[in-house]
């Protein structure tokens, strides 16, 4: 079923449009309405002017995501009064342009406040906004139809009946078990599926709970869908980015301290969870059962918010917070999914859906698409000759093989000074060179 190499990670900025998709948060009119304090908020501006030197009013404003008028005003007056900053001149009327400068008092409170938190940035958002924007944009509102699903499979070989269960499986937004013999396509499969979830989401750049940061934007995973030009002229709360719907794809760094809370005892702040940072997109466990956890212990992490569609996560004072868990979750393997997880987890992932190795006529497909990309002739005699190394060798098919057995010719025949074509010697040594025999113990024979 496996047609292309891998499909990357999106870059940071998505291409698309310029004007937002989706509501975007309401802008603060007073700072009750941002849900933090003016001591916190003090803090924050307080540590942004201590790293930068000297910043007008406008540019504190920025950096912490809030609007000047009756907050970004209120903090600095408040530092003022407190003799912890001072002006220092400006450009034109506006109080934006006001140059403030961290005065000696001031640097003192600000190293104070470093060492509670060396969180710097916008500032966060209210555990209670986070949960409320993400049941606000559930994975549950999405709807994949056939068509859509044909179209984004266009590029692959697989059987009609696999498309079938896929399409009510996305649609559950709910778990996924892609399991089958390796090299048949699981990966991209759930790459495409990715690629399936429409629309925007809003999210924050942090969350604060009870004076505590957990950072939860990350660019790796999460793709401005805004024009940051088009962004700033907007009025919104700025406190939270619009992106594309998270994927955040895991395989074997995965362990059961990233699926909690990361406490950076050097910067005394959080960094969200794998799956906090995929809600309302899709979680991918790439090939799950190779984890340094155990299959086990890390099913049972999830028993509860596969099931009741919430998590539990613990901040360093031993509290305990909740998240929503809203995402779709796809579980990929190469094991026998009986011999990774009991029947009691099984019941809770609603979709077991078996990649098998393609069948001949599949096979043939994907080497005629395989070659027609590489802009090479297709000849039926090649992959009679190609068959019969996986006779002579006792080898199953894979769907992954066409891509890699056309990229070993197209070396072997550069390498050779010839052009690449399916000639019988060619075809010879690209087989040679790709397949190897294994003993039973799984090793090459005279290791």
């Amino acid at each position: 079923m496996y047609q292309t190499p891998t499909v990357t990670r999106p870059a940071p900025v998505a291409q698309g449009p310029t004007a937002p998709e989706i509501p975007l948060p309401p802008e603060p009119q007073s700072i009750d309405q941002t849900g933090l304090t003016l001591g916190f908020l003090s803090d924050l501006a307080l540590k942004t002017l201590y790293l930068r030197g000297q910043m007008t009013l406008a540019e504190i404003a920025s950096s912490l995501g809030l609007p000047i008028a009756n907050i970004a005003d209120r903090i600095m007056d408040f530092l003022k009064s407190e003799r912890l900053v001072e002006i220092r001149g400006g450009t034109g009327l506006s109080s934006a342009n006001y140059q403030f400068v961290i005065v000696d008092r001031g640097s003192e409170k600000a190293q104070e406040a470093l060492a509670r938190s060396q969180y710097v940035g916008k500032a966060p958002v209210p555990l209670s906004m986070y949960v409320q924007a993400v049941q606000r944009q559930s994975i549950a509102n999405l709807h994949v139809t056939q068509d859509d699903l044909v179209r984004a499979f266009a590029h692959m070989v697989i059987p009609r009946e696999t498309l079938a269960q896929l399409g009510p499986a996305v649609n559950s937004g709910k778990s996924i078990f892609l399991f089958g013999p390796p090299g048949n396509g699981k990966t991209t499969i759930g790459e495409v599926l990715a690629s399936l979830m429409k629309g925007d989401v809003v999210l924050p750049y942090a969350v604060e709970v009870d004076q505590q940061v957990i950072k939860v934007y990350d660019q790796v995973y999460h793709r401005v869908a805004l024009d940051p030009v088009v962004a700033e002229r907007l009025r919104f709360d700025h406190r939270w980015v619009v992106s594309k719907r998270p994927i955040v794809m895991t395989g074997g760094e995965l362990t059961l301290e990233t699926l909690d809370l990361i406490f950076d005892e050097n910067a005394k702040f959080y960094e969200a969870p794998f799956q906090m940072k995929a809600n309302g997109g899709i979680f991918m466990v790439d090939d799950f059962g190779r984890q340094r956890v155990t299959p086990k212990d890390l099913l049972n992490r999830w028993i509860v918010p596969l099931e009741k569609r919430v998590d539990y996560l613990t901040l360093h004072t031993g509290k305990k917070i909740e998240i929503p868990f809203d995402m779709l979750i796809i579980f990929s393997t190469n094991l026998d999914p009986a011999d990774l997880v009991d029947e009691a987890f099984l019941r809770r992932i609603r979709y077991k859906i078996g990649i098998e190795a393609p069948s001949v006529e599949q096979y043939d497909e994907i080497f005629k698409r395989m070659c027609a990309r590489k802009g090479i002739e297709y000849k039926t005699e090649a992959m009679s000759q190609i068959l019969a190394h996986y006779r002579k060798k006792n080898l199953g098919l894979r769907s992954c093989h066409p891509r890699d057995i056309v990229e070993q010719l197209i070396d072997t025949a550069r390498f050779l000074g010839r052009p690449a074509q399916l000639t019988p010697d060619l075809i010879e040594m690209a087989c040679d060179s790709y397949f190897v025999s294994l003993d039973p113990s799984g090793n090459p024979p005279g290791a």
